[in-house]
């Protein structure tokens, strides 16, 4: 493939995160959709196919199920990897690893999500952290969403020179809103049973050097997750020098409770209002006026799209690793151009 041609992209698993892949595909003027596959033959890939998409069986057995679905299947999912570049592997967590060894036979390279480990390719991704490292592998992983959150803030900071250590409380959704008559929880919190939880680790896997610890809890809702951080920073320093150290990331946007966004609810509603696919919020929204110091300590809190925010980190990696744009600054740029980050949040108000 030159540089001159479109990297194709296939999408294996058409679920939460992968149909929100597979638009944000499609809206990149140096990428093109090949195709998706899955298992299912709902309402799920009908979408897909009045999309245009092309429908792939995940095996013949799925194909002749989607067939007989009248879905008009265009093969099988070894079909559509011989006709990619890349494969982003949206399927559930765990399949994913099952998969790795099919896609290193075909020498193709692969992206998988922050529900398998580390392991599964030996490199975790986030864009602005180590796009180069990510040139040309075959593999990488996407962190999780609140992986992606906390090493987003925290390496704001530490590029600032003010991180000395953080510590951090989240409190995560307990399952995806389609999914919620299957598995959510009513009437109690669930936490995890082990400090740190796991994304305090995961954090380290992308940057080693961070000092990091995080708890979690479950809470019966499914919006997106809740984020509270203590922050000790390298000296004492002013509440606007932190707000600059995090504004200097594209994708952490600010949001303000005196701009009426005083709950999770009201923020995902702005999205649906600003005409953003799936509603998505790709950002991390920081309360700004939420935001303390107090000499060398901050205290801050945000929110994160779980289905969302890996959605632009997922467009880097593909970039690098097929090594269509080799400055990751750039590739930052355009997926944000292509997506509608700007920064900003609430529009401002338009002159008379």
């Amino acid at each position: 493939m030159t540089h001159t041609e479109n990297t194709r992209v296939a999408v294996n698993g058409y679920g939460v995160i992968g149909k929100r892949v597979a638009a944000a595909v499609a809206a990149q003027d140096d990428m093109t959709l090949a195709g998706v596959a899955d298992v299912a033959t709902d309402w799920r890939v009908a979408v897909a196919r009045a999309k245009g998409y092309p429908l792939f069986g995940a095996t013949l057995e799925h194909v002749r199920a989607m067939t007989e679905a009248g879905l008009d299947p265009a093969g099988s999912l070894d079909d559509l990897l011989g006709a990619a570049d890349v494969v982003v592997d949206c399927t559930p967590k765990k399949v994913a690893a099952g998969n790795v060894e099919r896609y290193r036979e075909r020498g193709i390279k692969f992206i998988v999500q922050g529900g398998e480990k580390h392991a599964v390719t030996g490199h975790s991704f986030t864009a602005e952290n180590n796009y180069d490292t990510a040139l040309g592998r075959q593999s990488t992983r996407v962190v999780s969403c609140n992986t992606t959150s906390t090493v987003r803030t925290l390496s704001a900071l530490k590029q600032a020179g003010l991180l000395k250590k953080a510590r951090g409380v989240l409190i995560r959704r307990a399952t995806d809103p389609w999914e919620s008559h299957l598995g959510g929880i009513m009437n109690t919190l669930v936490p995890e049973a082990d400090i740190p939880s796991h994304q305090g680790p995961d954090a380290q896997t992308v940057d080693p050097e961070l000092d990091v610890v995080t708890m979690a809890v479950k809470a019966p809702e499914t919006l997106s997750h809740l984020h509270y951080w203590t922050v000790q920073l390298t000296r004492e320093a002013s509440k606007d020098e932190v707000l600059g150290a995090l504004r200097a990331s594209s994708r952490i946007a600010f949001i303000r409770m005196a701009d009426g966004l005083v709950a999770l609810n009201s923020v995902k509603e702005l999205m649906a209002d600003l005409g953003r696919p799936h509603d998505n919020l790709y950002e991390v929204a920081v309360w700004e006026d939420m935001l303390t110091v107090q000499g060398d300590e901050a205290f801050y809190a945000y929110m994160v799209d779980n289905q969302a925010i890996v959605i632009p980190e997922t467009i880097d990696a593909i970039r690098a690793l097929t090594e269509i744009e080799a400055d990751g600054a750039t590739s930052i740029e355009k997926t944000n151009e292509a997506l509608g980050i700007t920064g900003r949040l609430v529009p401002e108000p338009v002159a008379a």
